[in-house]
């Protein structure tokens, strides 16, 4: 969102990166390094590795990213970036309906509308490769969590929390909404980084549309 007051800062990505629109190369890079430090971790890891990986030699890694700890920084904002695009929209229109005199009904449509996106991003959209990277993160924090917290986390649940309290008539604290929101896109990473468990436990039905109208009933029931 662009917004200066926007829950949700875009990400940012360094100008000494030698980043351009469209760069087959860096994109290969980034690709490869989200798998490997997402499946090994960054100590783990070596820039010659990824080189390979990729199909490069070092020196062109290096002119994109200067070194590891850049590439491995690199990968967070990217994937701030890949978030960016598959959720500005709605989380720009979101954020602009809290702007106004209090709706709880037009503040549950919002966010449904938010919850839905959010769910076919992590579901259909969403890359293996960053997923691996954030459990990481999630389980070995390290510089690169920060960057996720601050630019995708912390914004993404206060957003959600913000509209929980719209939506329930501001009946609940904002700790309460903040447990709410926490739940809700909780579950939802857990129907993607689960899938083995999910596929045996509940099988095929467990469509996308199911898992819309199990959070659709969740929003109604703050009313």
């Amino acid at each position: 969102m662009n917004s200066k007051n926007s829950p949700l800062p875009p990400p940012t990505r360094s100008a000494t990166t030698g980043y351009r629109k469209g760069d087959e190369t860096r994109v290969r890079i980034l690709n490869v390094a989200l798998s490997a430090f997402g499946n090994s971790g960054f100590a783990a890891v070596t820039t010659r590795q990824i080189a390979e990986e990729a199909g490069i030699n070092l020196p062109a890694l290096n002119y994109y990213f200067g070194n590891k700890e850049g590439l491995y920084l690199a990968c967070a904002h990217e994937i701030l970036a890949r978030y960016r695009e598959g959720m500005d929209d709605v989380g720009q229109t979101a954020f602009a309906s809290l702007q106004g005199p209090p709706d709880p009904a037009g503040a549950r449509a919002q966010l449904k509308l938010l919850l839905t996106a959010l769910a076919r991003f992590l579901l259909t959209s969403a890359s293996a490769q960053n997923r691996l990277f954030v459990q990481r993160e999630l389980a070995d924090p390290g510089p690169a969590f920060e960057i996720l917290y601050a630019g995708l986390w912390r914004p993404g649940i206060e957003l959600v929390a913000k509209l929980i309290i719209a939506a329930s008539g501001e009946k609940l604290t904002t700790a309460q909404a903040r447990v709410r929101a926490v739940l809700m896109i909780a579950g939802l990473t857990g129907f993607q980084s689960g899938a083995a468990i999910i596929s045996r436990t509940i099988g095929e039905a467990a469509s996308l549309t199911m898992v819309i109208e199990a959070l659709e009933a969740q929003v109604d029931a703050l009313a």
